[in-house]
């Protein structure tokens, strides 16, 4: 009975601290990709304006409902005990990946897709939240 108290609590702690790790690696991410372009570096999917998509999509994500596909997917690992590193890694990765289409989505009313350079941005720190969370919360499942 106490372990499972202590699990509805450390639960939620978790998911929070692998978002912060998720939000850290995107605006760090976001900023290497920002100098990238203000150096100059020839490549075509990095553009100044994609540099900035990144962080209105990053702002736009303070918004909760663009945080529902990750919470769907941990409570499934957790209800499930799934205890798997690659369910958390991927599940991780795909939910962040859907948060800039949901956050576009849900900002203009159409569909329109954002850049590369967000989409690669977004998956990393999604894998790595991913991670994060399988290494406090998901490997006990």
């Amino acid at each position: 009975m106490l372990s499972a108290i202590g699990r509805i609590i450390w639960l939620p702690i978790a998911f929070i601290l692998s978002g912060l790790v998720c939000a850290f690696v995107i605006v760090t991410l976001g900023l290497e990709r920002l100098t990238q372009y203000a150096k100059g570096f020839d490549d075509p999917d990095l553009t100044i304006g994609g540099s900035f998509e990144l962080f209105e999509t990053m702002f736009v994500l303070v918004q909760a409902f663009t945080l529902l596909p990750a919470i769907f997917l941990v409570l499934v690992g957790e209800v499930a005990r799934i205890r798997s590193v690659y369910y958390y890694v991927v599940c991780g990765g795909l939910a962040a990946v859907a948060a800039p289409l949901l956050a576009h989505v849900g900002s203009s009313g159409a569909m329109e897709l954002p850049a590369v350079a967000v989409w690669q941005v977004f998956a990393t720190g999604g894998f790595i939240a991913g991670f994060v969370y399988w290494l406090l919360a998901g490997r006990k499942a």
